[in-house]
């Protein structure tokens, strides 16, 4: 059995799989973003080691005791700064925080290939920009950095003790030379930093290290070998079988992605378009990122004063597609593909004296598909074909949402059985390559279909007019346009 943990943003999964594939274990474990300032998104390092732990344990014993490899996924980008006794020197900064738009111009300017190394635009979400943010506000800070980790790779070293990480989760710091697939002496020195000061790097089914005596006594399991893992969204390619050129997944969670498997480096940076490596050795994928998905749904249900996300998709049910004008730009973090907005802030559009809870639900969901269409669209004009999705996360429970989604991509959604457990089945599924060996194609297979989701060409046309509104409202809520 292998098991994958995933330290998400709003909490970290560990699920347990047999040698079949199947999930015969899981547990979870809550975590809280702080916001101490507008712009800002904060965590306590700290807070997903006790989560990794109470996660873990909260799987059944005799399940643990047969665990033979461990694999970690995890939040992407996240600012893990670490002093000479590896302990954090501040909260780390998230991958949806905005602080450091300046810093990205700045680095832009600094490193004249950076596109070309990198395959992307800087973002204030990347972790390169955030390290420039430290060393001007805070350098007290910035002269004690002795390492720098993302999420997962925190976790990893109080795990096995080792300072590793994969390439598919190091591709999105802005650091790596993505096509050579080995970290970037230029950007980082750039950035005040050396190599001194990263990870070593690891293909995501390469073994990076052992559990510790301490930890597997604390988790109930046997001293295991560790796999580098990947990505969050790499590694949920890699659990629903997005794994060769083509292949793609969309991702319904805090955030919302559009993955593609490539088999070459196809960077775009123009459009906002991310190209990374992926978690397998000798591929790649493009990415179209949408800061805030799932996370609207549970905002909307909070201000409306819904019990959860069931009973707002109940409540958008009962109002209908396109049931009123009401228009959701779905930015509460700011936006990344198409705009690279960091200061964009959600809105609502054209009220009325009718619009009530019904139908602000309905025009979020619809709002955030509409988004995601803008997603696919770019990446469709960087000469991607897409014809299906693969959804997993969160969100891939409510069959309602994945109508009113696959209407405003035009695109057959394909809903996978445990596609929701997301990150976590690609962490364990890496760890069982790590450990066995063996073809990616065969371990890494798309687990059954629960159910397909085709446009329906009826609900295309109710939502058109509503999505070419939805396209001009950009304009009006940011001075950028």
């Amino acid at each position: 059995m292998f098991l994958g943990i995933d330290i998400g943003t709003s909490g970290v999964k560990a699920v347990v799989l047999d040698e079949h594939g199947s999930v015969v274990g899981q547990g979870t474990a809550a975590l809280t973003v702080q916001r101490p300032h507008p712009l800002w998104s904060e965590q306590d390092p700290d807070a997903w080691w006790k989560a990794t732990i109470a996660a873990v344990q909260a799987i059944d014993p005799s399940v643990r005791r047969s665990v033979r490899g461990v694999g970690l996924a995890g939040q992407m980008h996240g600012a893990t700064l670490l002093d000479a006794d590896d302990r954090p020197l501040r909260p780390a900064i998230l991958w949806n925080d905005g602080r450091c738009f300046a810093e990205c111009e700045a680095l832009e300017r600094a490193v004249p290939d950076l596109r070309k190394i990198s395959g992307n635009i800087a973002m204030p979400g990347f972790t390169a920009p955030k390290l420039l943010w430290v060393r001007e506000h805070e350098p007290e800070v910035f002269a004690k950095i002795a390492t720098v980790l993302l999420p997962k790779d925190y976790v990893r070293l109080l795990m096995t003790g080792d300072k590793a990480s994969d390439l598919s989760d190091s591709a999105g710091t802005l650091w790596l030379d993505v096509g050579g697939r080995c970290w970037s002496d230029e950007i980082l020195a750039a950035c005040g930093l050396t190599q001194a000061q990263m990870p070593a790097l690891f293909e995501g089914s390469a073994i990076t290290g052992t559990l510790t005596a301490e930890v597997a006594e604390l988790w109930g399991v046997p001293q295991v070998p560790v796999a580098a893992g990947g990505s969050d969204n790499a590694a949920g390619a890699v659990g629903v079988g997005v794994v060769k050129d083509g292949d793609a997944l969309l991702s319904l969670g805090t955030s919302g992605v559009i993955f593609v498997a490539t088999n070459d480096f196809r960077p775009n940076p123009a459009r906002a378009v991310h190209a990374f490596c992926h978690a397998l050795p000798g591929m790649w994928h493009q990415m179209s990122v949408h800061l805030s998905a799932a996370s609207c749904i549970d905002w909307v249900a909070r201000i409306t004063g819904a019990a959860g996300a069931a009973d707002l998709f109940a409540r958008a049910e009962a109002a209908g597609p396109a049931s009123g004008p009401e228009i959701f730009l779905p930015y509460l973090s700011g936006e990344r593909t198409p705009h690279n907005d960091a200061e964009v802030r959600g809105a609502f559009l054209r009220l009325d004296n009718d619009t009530d809870a019904r139908r602000l639900s309905q025009a979020v969901l619809e709002g955030v598909a509409f988004a995601l269409a803008d997603g696919l669209d770019v990446l469709r004009e960087a000469g991607t074909t897409v014809e299906r999705l693969a959804v997993i996360g969160g969100g891939a429970r409510s069959r309602y949402w994945g109508q009113v989604i696959a209407a405003a991509m035009e695109v057959e959604l394909v809903y996978l059985q445990g596609g929701e457990v997301g990150p976590a089945l690609g962490a364990a599924r890496l760890a069982q390559l790590g450990v066995d060996g063996g073809d990616p194609a065969d371990i890494c297979v798309a687990p059954p279909v629960s159910h397909t989701i085709v446009p329906d060409p009826a609900l295309v046309s109710a939502l058109a007019e509503k999505k070419a509104a939805f396209r001009q409202a950009y304009s009006r809520i940011t001075p950028k346009s």
